[in-house]
């Protein structure tokens, strides 16, 4: 609460972690267990059991995050 608010499609890491990540099939890829920075963007690490994946975080893969469902929607394949 002591952040400022975030602008329209910024969001907090913090906001991201824990969030479920759906492709665009409905299918679940597992949920948001950490960000990495790679100065040019953030990658979302996706863990699910074993399985990881990282998608990057631009609007080229993102569809929508919604923080009040606690959701992403990603245009990602299982065979990525």
């Amino acid at each position: 609460s002591s952040f400022p608010t975030a602008g329209a499609d910024e969001y907090y890491w913090v906001d991201l972690i824990g969030c479920a990540v759906i492709n665009r099939e409905g299918i679940e890829l597992g949920s948001v267990a950490d960000l990495i920075d790679t100065g040019a963007h953030s990658v979302l690490r996706v863990a699910n059991g074993d399985d990881e994946r990282l998608i990057p975080f631009v609007a080229a893969y993102i569809d929508d995050v919604d923080l009040a469902r606690r959701r992403i929607t990603v245009d990602w394949g299982l065979d990525f």
